[in-house]
């Protein structure tokens, strides 16, 4: 493992690789828990926040969202699409997922659609779905372009 970063509540660090992936790449796959204990993996688009929580809407009936609603640990991974293995790079978390609510919903709506304008344009799905947040608190950056097995991984808790 090449490093490692423990950083405090505030986020100071350098984040830079972290920030950068997740302006590039819109979708990432959250993996939670089914009630018998075996993983779920889906893939759902995503806007992050200036705390680096991911934001993402889902059908509150969907299997993930029951699963959240049961166990709120979740993992993900994000990268974006690459056919060569030198320049594979992505990220992998591990957190908690949760519905938002009130005065925060709304402004993580404004953050989501800000990312994604077609969502304006779908009025009856955003008031069908919910607004949840996935917030990390341990990520692992892997980047091959810097070398093969490139890791690094901070702490956000």
């Amino acid at each position: 493992m090449e490093g490692r970063v423990t950083l405090p509540p505030g986020l100071q660090g350098d984040l830079e690789p972290v920030r950068t992936l997740l302006e590039e790449t819109t979708t990432m796959v959250l993996a939670t828990r089914m009630p018998d204990g075996t993983p779920r993996a889906t893939p759902v688009y995503f806007a992050a926040d200036d705390r680096l929580r991911l934001i993402f809407l889902s059908d509150p009936g969907s299997v993930h969202s029951r699963n959240l609603a049961a166990s709120p640990q979740a993992s993900a991974a994000i990268y974006p699409e690459e056919g060569n293995w030198r320049k594979l790079r992505g990220l992998q978390m591990a957190g908690q997922a949760r519905t938002l609510d009130g005065d925060e919903a709304e402004a993580a709506r404004r953050v989501y659609a800000r990312r994604f304008p077609f969502v304006a344009g779908l009025a009856a799905a955003m008031a069908a779905n919910r607004i949840y947040v996935f917030a990390p608190s341990w990520v692992r950056l892997i980047d091959n372009r810097r070398r093969f097995g490139f890791q690094q991984e901070w702490s956000l808790a």
